[in-house]
């Protein structure tokens, strides 16, 4: 027996879920803020809630429906990326309106366009109930899309929304020319600063290492299908914030993420000087060669801290 599941936001991961959920027997209905009207009467009778909207839009929708949700109705987060206001995930910005409703997050190395040409992947769904996290990968589990669990979804949360920075990143490491051992050597510094920012949250550092962590940096900071990736090759273009998102045409979370972040390690004594320059790019402070050579230019120091 399918699911009665209720999906808000038809975005392209939103809609891509819908389609593999209803090809595979669950029954799926939708809100998107285009269609305008209430989301809230499509909760009823729904027996999983699944949130895909942005990140800007998370914390309005959470406000309006936290008083109408259903008794044990489960919400699975989708966003990636960190509130500028709160200074937090989807799932914490939901837990705020939602503090008794079962809570687990998606996330992993899943380009929308491939799943929708029938390519396989892998994604975990991440709980601290690990019932619930076994419940939703039996129930939602597609010949091509293979589900994982862990009980870590601060962690996983952490690492999904921090990869899109080190994509802008990689971008413009890719639009600038400057090569395969400078790339390599971007991902692999961008991975420990994802690592510092998601233990200091609260996650597990064995979560940097999985479909959340390493695999969805893999994809996201090295395909052509990645806004995040596209971002990044505009911006080493010359194109203003404005112009490469303008370019786009879509939600890019990579810009809004890295201030989040830099906001949080202006609080917590964070170093992170991926994201740093990112901003500082995006704030026009520094050009792109500019911001790869303060990176070059960092005081020498161990590659780890012990």
């Amino acid at each position: 027996m399918g699911l009665r599941i209720t999906v808000l936001g038809r975005g392209a991961w939103g809609g891509t879920l819908m389609g593999l959920w209803q090809d595979h027997g669950h029954a799926v209905r939708s809100w998107s803020r285009r269609d305008g009207g209430d989301a809230v009467p499509l909760l009823r009778d729904s027996e999983l809630v699944v949130s895909a909207v942005s990140m800007a839009a998370v914390g309005p929708l959470a406000r309006a429906l936290g008083p109408h949700w259903p008794d044990a109705v489960p919400l699975l987060s989708c966003s990636k990326g960190l509130d500028l206001e709160g200074l937090c995930s989807a799932s914490q910005l939901w837990g705020q309106q939602l503090p008794s409703v079962p809570l687990a997050v998606l996330s992993g190395p899943n380009l929308a366009d491939e799943l929708d040409r029938g390519l396989p992947a892998a994604s975990v769904v991440a709980a601290s109930d690990s019932a619930l996290a076994l419940r939703l990968q039996r129930a939602l589990r597609v010949p091509n899309l293979r589900l994982y669990t862990n009980a870590d979804p601060i962690g996983t949360e952490a690492a999904g929304a921090l990869k899109n920075v080190m994509a802008v990143a990689a971008g413009i490491s890719d639009g600038l020319g400057l090569g395969a051992n400078a790339k390599a050597s971007l991902l692999t510094r961008g991975l420990a600063e994802i690592g510092e920012v998601l233990v200091a949250l609260g996650g597990q550092s064995s979560t940097l290492y999985g479909l959340a962590g390493l695999g969805d940096l893999l994809a996201t900071a090295n395909s052509p299908l990645s806004r995040n990736y596209r971002f990044g090759l505009a911006m080493a273009e010359g194109l203003s914030e404005g112009q490469a998102l303008e370019a786009i045409g879509a939600t890019v979370e990579g810009p809004r993420t890295a201030r989040a972040a830099l906001l949080l390690a202006a609080r917590l004594g964070w170093s992170l000087p991926i994201c740093d320059q990112v901003v500082r790019l995006l704030d026009g402070v520094v050009d792109a060669p500019q911001a790869v050579r303060s990176l070059m230019e960092r005081d020498l120091r161990a590659e780890v801290d012990r």
